[in-house]
């Protein structure tokens, strides 16, 4: 992507997280927000932020695993300093996070294939286990909302994950004739991708870290909202929490903010609680998110790559990464 397309679309992202929060805000009572914000149990915080900080070790295992699937023997303790620093990226640059783990991972000599392909897979694995989550939780949405639009969105999603991961495991049994008729690229880099998925070594281990994923986050809304003393039940929050990461993750806005803090007003509506406490409740997220990115900065600034890092090197290698 060039660089004016790239200035564009950083400025929409801005637009969409700075309209969204304007609207929010503009309906909400400010004063009744920052009380609720000011006056938040600082040990329910601290215990967010710790749990978000624990995340970023399973999101680190889930990737390991992977890049072992596809035979990279990347170090524990590399891997996770390479997605602590990600994390940092996160918040200083749109879609910086992924840019600077290619950007590593190339420095450790990872070929380019594997490089994309973990952080793709590593994606991909995440989404099918939130869906996972949500699909568990559909019996007890059921009975929270017969929103039409809703229901019609969840189900949308959950048949799109369904039918992505029925596509890569069964693509080796499609006739030629269909593959050949596909883009080579697509197919190589879908053939990459499926492979920590059908790998037996560490298939329970890996499951099992990308389920705890979303779940660490519904723990810690629910930490928060308790620190808030908002009246959301654990059940409401593992019903709801998922949906409202799966808003967030949509790429088109700074770091989830504005989408995080609609749709969290919007899903915990249907448990019954104020949308000034869904509000601080996401800000909170959202702030908390900002404390573990600060702590990335901090890895980054001792890291020996700083050394080497400029925002053109970055940008002309992740632009130059085949398909």
């Amino acid at each position: 992507m060039k660089p004016p397309a790239k200035a564009l679309v950083t400025l929409v992202k801005f637009a969409v997280s700075i309209g969204i929060l304007v609207l929010l805000l503009r309906s909400q009572d400010l004063s009744s927000l920052k009380a609720d914000l000011l006056a938040v149990n600082l040990n329910m915080l601290a215990l967010a932020v710790l749990l978000l900080f624990a995340q970023t070790f399973v999101l680190c295992h889930r990737w390991i695993l992977i890049l072992r699937a596809m035979s990279v023997p990347l170090g524990w303790l590399a891997g996770w300093r390479i997605l602590i620093i990600s994390t940092f990226f996160n918040q200083v640059l749109p879609a910086g996070g992924d840019a600077v783990r290619i950007w590593m991972l190339r420095r450790n000599g990872v070929q380019w294939s594997q490089t994309i392909g973990s952080i793709v897979a590593d994606r991909f694995l995440g989404l099918l286990a939130l869906s996972l989550v949500i699909l568990t939780g559909m019996p007890f949405l059921l009975s929270r909302t017969s929103e039409g639009s809703l229901l019609f969105a969840v189900l949308g999603f959950l048949s799109a994950a369904c039918l992505g991961a029925i596509t890569l495991l069964t693509l080796n049994w499609w006739p030629s004739r269909v593959t050949a008729a596909l883009p080579a690229k697509l197919i190589r880099s879908a053939m990459l991708i499926r492979v920590p998925l059908l790998a037996t070594e560490g298939r329970g281990a890996l499951i099992g870290s990308a389920i705890s994923i979303p779940l660490i986050n519904v723990a810690a809304c629910y930490v928060l909202a308790i620190g808030l003393g908002a009246e959301l039940s654990a059940l409401d929050a593992f019903v709801l929490i998922p949906l409202v990461i799966l808003s967030s993750a949509a790429p088109i806005s700074i770091g989830g903010w504005g989408l995080r803090e609609g749709a969290m007003v919007a899903a915990l509506s249907l448990a019954g609680l104020a949308a000034d406490k869904a509000l601080a409740i996401s800000v909170l997220l959202g702030l908390c998110g900002l404390i573990l990115g600060l702590s990335g900065g901090l890895v980054w600034m001792v890291s020996p790559e700083r050394a080497h890092f400029t925002n053109q090197a970055w940008s002309e290698r992740t632009d130059a990464a085949p398909v």
